[in-house]
């Protein structure tokens, strides 16, 4: 009888020890979840703010050339990221295949083929990281890209 409550006696410290060798490991992978899901919500906001850039440009074709317009309701729709930059560009083919530039599009795009416009608009921003892991880089550069033809 004695015996058993001597050997029961030792294992009291066994569940700290392991507590202490497996918490450092816990809180690491804990850390390393938030981190992800901070930057997979980044990269979320700015492949949205790329559409909604585009959706503003799609419209008509007034709003289609207001570049500064387009990217504007870009930056817009990303409030969470203070350096989201936005770039709006035309395309404009032929309904034949044709490639042309949006600027002469009426005299190289013949008939019966009409003119198609598209918006496009490619959105960056770079992340930081909170916490600093060795070998894993401080600040990620997150892009996104929408295209949209426009309404005729």
């Amino acid at each position: 009888m004695c015996s058993q409550r001597n050997a029961i006696r030792d294992d009291r410290g066994q569940a700290f020890v392991e507590l202490a060798l497996v918490l450092p490991i816990f809180i690491l992978l804990l850390v390393g979840a938030a981190e992800v899901g901070r930057i997979a919500f980044a990269a979320i906001e700015v492949s949205n703010a790329a559409r909604a850039g585009v959706s503003y440009g799609a419209q008509n074709h007034a709003t289609a050339s207001d570049s500064s317009g387009i990217e504007t309701a870009a930056t817009q729709d990303g409030p969470d990221l203070t350096d989201l930059k936005a770039v709006a560009t035309q395309a404009c083919t032929c309904s034949s295949g044709t490639a042309i530039t949006c600027a002469n599009a009426g005299t190289n795009c013949l008939a019966p083929n009409r003119i198609i416009e598209y918006v496009q608009v490619q959105t960056s921003a770079v992340v930081g990281t909170v916490f600093k892991f060795p070998g894993i880089p401080s600040s990620i550069t997150l892009r996104g890209y929408a295209m949209m033809r426009v309404e005729q």
